[in-house]
């Protein structure tokens, strides 16, 4: 792609094969964002393990070939950045069968139906092909879409926004009710208009008849989408109490667009007991569950962790948060909350108390600092019962980190009555989107967001591994608020999310209304039961590998003991595929390591809070060796790597895998430059006690200089057999 760039202008899908995977994704795609095509007709039977048949059938197949590039590939431009999107095999099949029950239901009872796809599944860019496919299949409707709050308005906005080519249009936001209305009755077809449920609210009077519009509800499931007539019952400050009768929000939309077809889109499950947003969308069109989305790897398994007992809450605290999760699970009439806000004013003085606060931060900070910091980005963030106790949080954290200004922030709505001071931390608009666009970058300072109820739905930052619970949430609020560490990212092996207000019986409760394997293989996600098991297997499977190398020094010596243990480990796990080069079985001694170690590396981001310091430093060891044994027998691809790059490296990792103060350099003559050709620099390898580790030294780094000529047609036929190098 690099050297003839051209030659990619066209190109619509990559594929990477070996015959046994097989996995397509474009020129922009990132390793771990190629993916497998595991159906050719929609099914999810079966899809596990795809063949090589399947996969070029399902996707290459001539008619379906043709649709994906013309409907289905996507340009998302990111501000400078651009992306061409391929629609996963779940997004393609999902869509079309959207489309095929939206032209049925525009003829009928106007019920599209409702499309769950797990969250984190690409659920918002299956909402763009299907309002671009919509132009075509329908003569061009006018899409209304609706969100229940403006900050969910405004990120899916952004998402059409960044396809408008796609889309041949630029969306649209309505700014009120009144131009909600112009924006409708200006046109007669085509139009993307982004509003949210409350304009419907304000009055039931008609906005349009016509037929060719299109409802889009994101997130369907919720309780907003009521079509009977309620009562609701308020106290007044006096102590009278009133009724008011309220209509349903689905059936004010459905009074003021009473011609158009709703499709609603979801990432968790319609609970059993709601039967009006069936009433108002209609049954599934498809379900994309949990299970199927970790199998593909379109999203990452959450780990649950309890901290609550660290926090020390006395039973009447405790007593107050299960009440408040029975408030939710029984969707409460607003009278029994109004009732039950003088104990919900109890609950926010207790765990706002400045000794509870000051318990809770030290805690955070601990497993913070000694367990998260150093996985993936380091990205976190802290959900808070309230604004107050979101701002007391934040204030706790400087005093005891007070460099950490820029590595931290406070994300959350701003209120009338609010302090000065809190004005200038909480900021406005601006400010909140430049806290979004850094906490997305994986390279901003930014790693810490305290949040209240912002962010939590439909705010994707994929590195994002750790979400600190400060507040008690249940059904899809709580579904959705975990799904934001369960994005895909790199080698990210899942979420974690860590209690401190009891969830576990609340996550048990949502996952009832989950497919049959989802309560399966996600009911019971706690890491002493999940990922610590795992680790223990993969610790006990590497140490077999290792079997006859003595590394027990690692864990009580000196840092050069430390450093030595590391290439010796590489020398010997190398050792055991140099012995007989040809044979396979030693061949796969190492790849079976590089894939163990991996695996115990991902079992440890999740569960190192429940082990022990010997066992992590044991841990670490195999993930330096792992680490440094990838990039020797890499073959040349990715950074280039040096002589001096193999202690560079080995102080990276001992920092952040060991918590080391220094390592004393292995080659501490070598400069950073240097000639491959350098007797000095020859010399230092020949006495390199490691010979295997110098062997695959060698290689690379000659491979690397027969790279840099291989345009070059006198040199670009010029290869080394392995075996050459180990005559």
């Amino acid at each position: 792609m690099y050297e003839i760039p051209s030659m990619f202008i066209y190109n619509a899908v990559c594929v990477m094969s070996d015959l046994t995977t097989s996995k397509a994704g474009t020129i922009t795609s990132g390793e771990d964002r190629f993916m497998e095509w595991k159906t050719t007709d929609g099914s999810y039977e079966n899809t596990q393990h795809a063949s090589f048949d399947t996969f070029f059938v399902g996707l290459f197949e001539k008619t379906r070939f043709l649709d994906i590039v013309k409907n289905f590939i996507c340009f998302n431009v990111d501000g400078q950045n651009t992306f061409k999107i391929l629609a996963g095999y779940h997004q393609y099949f999902a869509v079309k069968k959207a489309i095929e029950s939206t032209k049925h239901a525009t003829v009928t009872d106007g019920k599209g139906g409702v499309f769950w796809h797990t969250q984190g599944s690409g659920k918002s860019l299956s909402m763009v092909f299907y309002a671009h496919y919509l132009q075509e299949a329908l003569e061009s409707p006018t899409i209304v879409v609706i969100t229940d709050r403006n900050d969910l308005d405004d990120q899916l906005y952004g998402q059409f926004a960044r396809c408008k080519d796609f889309l041949r249009q630029t969306p649209q936001h309505a700014e009120s009710r009144k131009n909600l209305k112009e924006l409708l009755a200006n046109r007669q077809a085509n139009g993307i208009i982004f509003t949210t449920m409350q304009k419907f609210e304000e009055s039931n009077e008609a906005l349009s008849e016509r037929r060719n519009i299109i409802v889009m509800a994101d997130e369907a499931h919720r309780g907003q989408y009521g079509l009977n007539e309620k009562v609701v019952v308020k106290q007044k400050d006096n102590g009278e109490v009133e009724a008011k009768t309220v209509i349903g929000t689905a059936r004010i939309i459905r009074d003021t667009l009473p011609n158009a077809t709703y499709i609603g889109f979801t990432g968790t499950p319609i609970s059993t007991k709601d039967r009006s947003t069936r009433e108002v969308f209609g049954d599934y069109i498809d379900i994309y569950d949990m299970t199927q989305a970790v199998e593909d790897g379109a999203t990452r398994p959450v780990y649950y962790e309890s901290r609550v007992i660290h926090l020390k809450l006395d039973e009447n605290t405790l007593h107050l948060i299960d009440n408040e999760y029975d408030i939710m699970a029984d969707n409460a009439d607003p009278y029994v909350i109004e009732k039950s806000k003088k104990e919900l004013g109890q609950m926010e003085a207790i765990l706002g108390a400045d000794q509870t606060i000051n318990s809770l931060v030290n805690d955070i900070l601990d497993h913070y600092e000694n367990y998260r910091e150093n996985i993936l980005t380091g990205k976190a963030m802290i959900v808070a019962y309230s604004r107050p106790i979101a701002m007391k949080i934040y204030k706790r954290i400087l005093e005891l980190r007070p460099a950490w200004t820029e590595k931290i922030a406070v994300v959350m709505t701003q209120g009338n009555n609010d302090p000065e001071e809190w004005r200038e931390i909480i900021g406005n608009k601006a400010h909140k989107d430049d806290m979004a666009r850094k906490f997305k970058d994986n390279n901003s300072p930014l790693k810490i967001a305290i949040v209240v109820d912002m962010w939590l739905t439909g705010f994707d930052v994929p590195s994002l591994a750790t979400m600190y619970v400060y507040k008690p949430m249940a059904g899809h609020n709580l579904m959705q608020a975990i799904a934001r560490v369960n994005r895909v990212f790199k080698d990210k092996e899942g979420g974690l999310v860590v209690d401190y207000v009891g969830i576990a019986a609340a996550l048990k409760q949502a996952m009832n209304d989950y497919t049959a394997r989802d309560k399966k293989n996600y009911g019971d996600t706690d890491v002493s039961k999940a990922a610590y098991p795992k680790f223990l297997e993969k610790l006990s499977i590497c140490r077999d590998l290792f079997h006859g190398f003595s590394y027990e020094k690692f864990m009580t010596g000196s840092d050069l003991d430390r450093a030595k243990l590391i290439s010796g480990g590489v020398n010997f796990i190398l050792g055991k595929s140099v012995a007989e080069y040809e044979l396979p079985d030693h061949e796969k001694t190492q790849n079976v390591f590089l894939k163990e170690a991996l695996l115990l590396k991902q079992a440890l981001s999740l569960c190192s809070s429940l082990v022990d310091e010997q066992t992590r430093m044991e841990a670490a060891f195999f993930e330096s060796v792992r680490t440094m044994t990838v990039r020797l027998v890499s073959g040349g691809t990715g950074k280039k790597f040096t002589l001096p790059e193999v202690n560079e490296r080995i102080n990276e990792l001992l920092k952040h895998s060991i918590k080391s103060e220094g390592v004393i350099n292995l080659f501490s003559d070598v400069q950073t430059e240097f000639s491959l050709f350098d007797p000095k620099f020859l010399e230092e390898v020949a006495n390199m006690k490691e010979k295997n580790l110098a062997v695959e030294l060698l290689e690379k780094l000659i491979s690397e200089q027969v790279s840099v000529y291989r345009p070059n047609k006198y040199t670009s036929s010029l290869r080394s057999s392995p075996k050459s190098f180990r005559a």
